[in-house]
C-alpha cells in the first residue's frame, strides 16, 4: 500500500468530495488545483495545498487526479510543472477522470518513460455520493501498481473493482454513465408523466422508490425534480455533456448501436440551449416539463 501521504490533483466537485473521507481515512492529504477558490477551500477543509503537480509528485508516490479535460491530464502528466518535469520515479496515478482512452493511454506512456506508472481508474457515483464515500471505483492497470494504492482507494470508495487491463476501467465507467444517462432522463420523463396526470411530485416519489419501477438515479436525483431545485449540482449539465460525447464516439467507433442512450443525450442537449449548463442533470424534469407544459401545482 502506498504511504500515508497522498496526492490530490482536481478540488472541483468530486475532489473537494473525496477529500474529507481521504482524512478521515488518515491519509495526510495535499492537494492542488488552478482555482484559488478551491485551493482556500480545501485547507479550510483541513487539507495542505502545494504550488503545483510537481511539488506534490515529490512529497508522496501516489496521486489521485480528478480532472475536466485532456489538456488538463496532459499538464499533470506532462506539463512544465507536471509529474514528469518533477523528476521522481515510482509515483503511482491513480487516474479517476472520465476522459477519452486515448488520451489516458498517452498519460500512461509518457508517465512510462519517466519510470512512474498510471492507473485507469474512474468513478461510478455523483459528488452527492462522494461526500458519504457511496462511490465504485473501476481500477485498470498493472496489477501489482493496483495493490499497492488499493487502500487509498478504498479511503474514497465504498466498493473497489480491478477491471484487468490498463482501458478496461474506463470501458466499465462508459457503460455505467450510459445507464445513468437513461435511468436519469426516464426518471423525468416519469415524474413529468405523473404530473401531467394530476399526480403530486412527493406522491410520486414515495410510492415509486423501491418498486420495480426504481433505481438509483430515481433514488438520488427524484428528491430534486420533486423540489425543482437544481443547485448545488452533484454533476452539472455541461460536465455531463463531455462524457456522453466520449460514450458516443466510444460506441461509434464499435459500430454499436445506443439507441436509447443517443433519445437521452437529446435532452442534455436541451438542457445547455436552456442555459442549465451550471445545474444539475437533474434539471432535464424541468426540460421535460416545458415539453409537456407542465405547470406546477396545477
Amino acid at each position: 500500500m502506498a504511504g500515508k501521504r497522498v496526492g490530490l490533483a482536481g478540488l472541483g466537485i468530486m475532489g473537494s468530495a473525496i477529500a474529507p473521507n481521504l482524512m478521515a481515512a488518515g491519509f495526510d492529504l495535499i492537494g492542488y488545483d488552478p482555482d484559488a477558490a478551491r485551493r482556500a477551500a480545501f485547507e479550510k477543509a483541513g487539507g495542505r495545498t502545494v504550488p503545483g503537480i510537481a511539488a506534490m509528485a515529490k512529497e508522496t508516490d501516489a496521486i489521485i487526479s480528478l480532472l475536466p479535460s485532456v489538456r488538463a491530464l496532459e499538464v499533470v502528466v506532462s506539463g512544465p510543472l507536471g509529474i514528469v518535469a518533477s523528476k521522481v520515479s515510482n509515483l503511482v496515478l491513480i487516474e479517476c477522470s472520465t476522459l477519452p482512452i486515448a488520451a489516458k493511454l498517452a498519460a500512461r506512456d509518457a508517465l512510462a518513460a519517466s519510470g512512474n506508472i498510471a492507473l485507469d481508474c474512474p468513478l461510478s457515483g455523483t459528488g452527492a455520493q462522494a461526500a458519504v464515500k457511496d462511490l465504485g471505483a473501476y481500477a485498470s492497470g498493472e496489477r501489482e501498481a493496483f495493490e499497492k494504492v488499493k487502500g487509498v482507494i478504498a479511503g474514497f470508495c465504498s466498493a473497489v473493482h480491478y477491471t484487468g487491463a490498463f482501458g478496461n476501467g474506463s470501458k466499465m465507467k462508459f457503460v455505467a454513465n450510459l445507464l445513468v444517462s437513461i435511468h436519469n432522463a426516464s426518471t423525468a420523463e416519469a415524474f413529468v408523466l405523473g404530473m401531467k396526470a394530476g399526480l403530486a411530485p412527493q406522491d410520486i416519489l414515495d410510492v415509486i422508490a423501491g418498486g420495480a419501477g426504481g433505481s438509483r438515479m430515481f433514488d438520488i436525483r427524484g428528491p430534486m425534480m420533486v423540489s425543482a431545485q437544481y443547485e448545488p449540482a452533484t454533476m452539472k449539465v455541461e460536465t455531463w455533456q463531455k462524457d456522453v460525447s466520449i460514450i458516443s464516439d466510444f460506441a461509434r467507433q464499435l459500430d454499436c448501436p445506443v439507441p436509447l442512450f443517443a433519445a437521452a443525450a437529446q435532452l442534455y442537449s436541451a438542457a445547455m440551449a436552456r442555459g442549465l449548463a451550471d445545474k444539475d442533470t437533474a434539471a432535464v424534469c424541468a426540460v421535460m416539463e416545458e415539453m409537456a407544459r407542465v405547470e406546477r401545482g396545477q
